[in-house]
C-alpha cells in the first residue's frame, strides 16, 4: 500500500479511464491519439475494454494518456 500513495492509477477502474478519455475527448480524438482499432471501428466502451484488458502496450497508451488528460485538466485526484 505504501508503494501506492503517489500514484494517481491506483484505485482507478479501467473502465472509469476509458470513460474519462472519451468524456474528455471524444471517440473521434481519442482514435487519433491512440489508433487502435476500438478506438477507430465501432468504438464501445465494452469492446475496447475487451481489447485493452489484452494487450498490455495499448492499455500502457491509455494509462499515459490518462494521465496526461489529469495534468492538463488539474484534475489530478490522487
Amino acid at each position: 500500500m505504501e508503494q501506492q500513495k503517489n500514484n494517481p492509477l491506483h484505485g482507478v477502474k479501467l473502465a472509469t479511464i476509458v470513460e474519462e478519455l472519451v468524456d474528455y475527448y471524444g471517440w473521434e480524438h481519442l482514435g487519433t491519439q491512440i489508433n487502435i482499432r476500438c478506438f477507430n471501428d465501432n468504438p464501445s466502451v465494452k469492446s475496447s475494454l475487451k481489447f485493452l484488458r489484452r494487450t498490455p502496450w495499448a492499455r500502457d497508451k491509455v494509462e499515459h494518456l490518462y494521465l496526461y488528460m489529469l495534468r492538463k485538466s488539474g484534475r489530478n485526484k490522487k
